[in-house]
């Protein structure tokens, strides 16, 4: 009988990908990102390990959402202080800061600890077509 080997976040080479996200639904594409971050697509998967790689998200502004979620869909804030709840459409975030958005998307599908924060930390998102990580030589995947 074998023994498993437990991976460890210092023995992973990270990779990083670029993503274009233009025409791509929200939750597709954060469910594909989340996966990249958490490292699920490597056969050396360990979930008590940050084993995942880096992720760039391009063409943020062109994300879609389907059905009528652009004016049902309602992003939550709150300042800590009294009546400080603020909301707002999601067609509105994403004319706002469609960045905001998509990390919010994958950031919930991420674990609710410091290991999910760490992941989080890996993704990279751009409004436009060009991101400054041209230098780590980024693999393009396609969804």
């Amino acid at each position: 009988m074998g023994i498993t080997k437990s991976a460890k976040s210092s023995e992973i080479d990270r990779q990083w990908f670029v993503i274009d996200a233009a025409g791509i639904p929200l939750g597709r594409l954060a469910s594909e990102v989340a996966k990249i971050l958490r490292g699920k697509h490597r056969p050396t998967y360990t979930p008590h390990a940050d084993t995942g790689d880096l992720v760039i998200v391009v063409n943020a502004a062109q994300v879609g959402l389907t059905g009528n979620k652009s004016r049902d869909k309602i992003y939550y804030t709150h300042s800590g202080y009294p009546g400080g709840l603020r909301q707002e459409t999601a067609g509105h975030l994403l004319a706002r800061r469609p960045e905001l958005a998509i990390e919010r998307a994958v950031r919930g599908m991420l674990p609710k600890n410091s290991l999910g924060r760490a992941m989080g930390k890996k993704l990279k998102v751009y409004g436009g077509a060009s991101h400054p990580h041209a230098a780590q030589k980024p693999q393009p995947l396609s969804i």
